[in-house]
């Protein structure tokens, strides 16, 4: 049974989890810090002389902080260049990206060869006040034309292959990425409504160093809401929990991070679990970081956990 610690645990043809309630018990038993320490002790000895499982995650961390400050400035952005600029009907769109330490949001026009007409940088604060807004109009960089021609392509195959789904009360938001020889565009799903974070439904879009598409794919199979803002017994929901089918991968996925690292502080979440069949995935919405933990090393969890319950049940008997 879900304990109130986690208000969801959306669970996909797996059969062989049964360490994840015994678990979750003796996280809810164990003061917070004292369960992670435990799991980072047990961790950093069962992977000695091993590969390291969360060492492995970071670069999908890593990528994951990439596609949320680029949300940050189509966010904020969006907001600072409608009070400045009125003709709407003149705007063909945006986007965000990363410049050094300045994330920018860009407003294109809805012109034949479009051009910049806006731009809004952000410091990692994404503080409204200290802002920079330039309207003044501009041809794309080398860079913004790129992020522009991989979107206006991920776009028309949104609007053209029944792969993509939108569901009510949801958007579809682009997020084009450039690192290094790299060319993506992800897409996630958005809520419309408050008191929601919405997992799945996210695509993956890759391109060659000529701006043509390699590959796309679906990340989750599924679409996965979690409500959050409610009680359960009288006690807070601190945070929850999905899992990833084979397909999905094994890690965390980077939109999964990206997700909570913008709607988490929303929902007040201190940790979000991702199960998959080799190892669960703990993230912690306070510190920003990741720990991987290998399905053996929680099955040595459920049996001192197991140990410690009928040691407690002997003294009390």
């Amino acid at each position: 049974m879900i304990t109130s610690i986690f208000r969801c645990y959306c669970i996909s043809r797996f059969h062989s989890l049964f360490w994840i309630p015994n678990l979750l018990r003796m996280i809810k038993s164990l003061n917070r810090m004292v369960a992670l320490v435990l799991i980072f002790t047990i961790l950093s000895v069962h992977v000695l002389g091993q590969d390291d499982p969360t060492e492995a995650a970071q670069p999908i961390v890593a990528e994951g902080k990439l596609l949320y400050k680029s949300e940050m400035a189509s966010w904020y952005g969006t907001d600072l260049f409608l009070e400045k600029y009125k003709d709407r009907s003149a705007i063909g769109g945006y986007f965000s990206y990363q410049d050094q330490d300045l994330s920018k949001c860009i407003f294109f026009s809805r012109t034949e060869k479009p051009r910049v007409i806006g731009t809004i940088s952000f410091d990692s604060t994404y503080n409204l006040q200290t802002a920079i807004v330039d309207m003044s109009e501009r041809d794309f960089s080398k860079t913004e034309q790129d992020l522009y021609a991989i979107r206006k392509l991920a776009l028309a195959e949104v609007n053209s292959d029944t792969l993509f789904k939108v569901y009510e009360n949801t958007n579809l938001n682009l997020i084009p990425l450039i690192t290094g020889q790299e060319k993506k565009v992800y897409i996630l799903t958005g809520p419309k409504n408050s008191g929601v974070v919405i997992f799945g439904n996210d695509y993956l879009l890759r391109f060659d160093a000529d701006n043509k598409l390699l590959e796309k794919k679906q990340l989750h199979k599924n679409i996965i809401p979690v409500y959050y803002g409610e009680q359960e017994d009288g006690k807070k929901v601190i945070g929850a929990m999905h899992s990833h089918l084979p397909e999905t991968g094994e890690f965390i996925t980077a939109t999964d991070i990206c997700t909570l690292l913008l709607y988490s502080k929303f929902a007040d979440w201190e940790q979000h679990i991702v199960v998959s069949e080799k190892y669960t995935n703990i993230w912690n919405c306070v510190s920003n970081t990741l720990i991987v933990v290998p399905k053996d090393v929680m099955e040595k969890i459920n049996k001192d956990s197991d140990k410690r319950t009928k040691k407690n049940k002997r003294i009390k008997s």
